[in-house]
């Protein structure tokens, strides 16, 4: 014998999505530039050049 399919009796409340600037863009963001200046350290220390010259802006 199969048991019955339960169907929820409550809808879930779903927040609408968030556009502009909220707290996960901004931990995003700031967490994306962390990184950035990171791997701009990690490239200056390597190559024993700044990233100006790495990149031939110098």
């Amino acid at each position: 014998m199969s048991e019955p399919s339960t169907q929820p009796t409550e809808t879930p409340n779903l927040e609408e999505p968030k556009f502009g600037f909220n707290d996960y863009a901004e931990r995003l963001n700031g967490r994306a530039a962390m990184v950035g200046f990171l791997l701009i350290l990690v490239i200056e220390y390597l190559t024993g050049q700044g990233l100006l010259s790495w990149l031939g802006l110098q």
